[in-house]
């Protein structure tokens, strides 16, 4: 019998080692290698794309003057996904931050009177529609992340940045009834990946409300669809593709059964063990646009976790999503900014999915 028991609480521990290597699903020199790229570029003004549209000449100013918060990493959405890599990193690597100088600094910038500065901005009549569905969908991720996070100063900024969060849900409910067709796109604009990470925020604050109506919106546009054309993709500068964030998000939306039957009717060549899709080709790793190719590869990846975890007849698609991950972490780098200061945040999102 003590033997029995000794097995049993061997087992008992190598099971939650293993369990905790998953869970995880990066070591420390990943984490670290992802994690200098957001510590980096948060700080970093200039290069920067504004994004906004002027209403006067008074409207002239510094990112830092009209983004308190999210001012680094070129433009604000990156801004905002660079923070989300940090809390996540943070939160299964404190060590990272050993000497707290990245801590320090999201106390200093993350305060109630810069948030009404960022709040206001998508207040303003020209900017409603700034960053219209991808930042918003990137904000509410992070706010999600900081919600699982027992940690002081992380419930703070969650607490502190709530105005804004509350104010792009709304935006959001407004926003996807006059969506009348969805944005197919292979970059920002993707109805379908915005609407993934708003459905995960969504079940992770538990609104309710809000997970059916993005559930009701994705049916309305995507349900219907048939025979998508993935020998089209990718385009030139996609890093989304716009045919697997869509059956990601459906993954999401239907039971189990539907959502077989839909890809079926969908994506049928998913189904097939020998299916094959290259990663994409970066050519030119210092083109801000090309570079989105290595982006692509890493969320093809995501999709094809997200979808093979849905359905048991489709792990083979996680060898895809390998092949396309592999291909773009080795060349994620600090040499070029027009890919460091992005590409961390999907390549850490594809480790969390896989």
């Amino acid at each position: 019998m003590k033997r029995f028991k000794q097995t049993i609480s061997l087992a008992v521990t190598l099971f939650s080692c293993c369990y905790y290597a998953d869970a995880q699903g990066l070591n420390i020199e990943q984490a670290r290698k992802i994690f200098e790229l957001p510590v980096h570029c948060i700080k970093v003004e200039f290069p920067n794309k504004p994004g906004e549209t002027l209403g006067s000449a008074a409207e002239l100013k510094r990112p830092k003057e009209l983004r308190p918060i999210f001012y680094g990493c070129f433009d604000w959405h990156s801004s905002v996904h660079g923070y989300w890599s940090i809390v996540r990193l943070l939160k299964e690597f404190p060590e990272l931050d050993a000497q707290d100088s990245v801590r320090s600094f999201l106390n200093a910038v993350i305060t109630a009177e810069n948030v009404a500065v960022e709040k206001s901005f998508f207040e303003d009549y020209n900017n409603r529609n700034f960053e219209r569905t991808y930042g918003w969908a990137w904000f509410l991720t992070l706010q999600s992340e900081l919600s699982r996070w027992q940690d002081e100063d992380g419930q703070r900024w969650r607490t502190t940045l709530k105005p804004l969060e509350d104010l792009l849900v709304s935006k959001y409910i407004a926003y996807l009834p006059k969506l009348v067709y969805p944005i197919r796109t292979g970059t920002h604009d993707n109805t379908a990946f915005g609407l993934s990470l708003a459905i995960d925020y969504a079940q992770v604050i538990g609104n309710k409300e809000f997970e059916e109506i993005i559930k009701e919106q994705a049916k309305r546009l995507y349900f219907n669809d048939k025979n998508a054309p993935l020998s089209f993709e990718p385009s030139g500068n996609d890093f989304l593709s716009p045919s697997l964030e869509e059956a990601l998000l459906m993954s999401k939306t239907l039971n189990d059964s539907d959502f077989e039957l839909w890809l079926k009717d969908f994506l049928p060549a998913l189904f097939s063990p020998s299916f094959v899709l290259k990663p994409g080709i970066v050519s030119d790793r210092s083109d801000g646009q090309l570079v989105h190719l290595d982006g692509l590869n890493f969320s093809r990846a995501s999709c094809f976790y997200g979808i093979a975890r849905k359905l048991p007849s489709l792990q083979h698609l996680r060898t895809a999503g390998d092949e396309h991950f592999d291909y773009s972490f080795k060349n994620i780098t600090n040499d070029d900014y027009m890919g460091s200061h992005w590409l961390g945040t999907f390549a850490l999102r594809a480790i969390s999915d896989r």
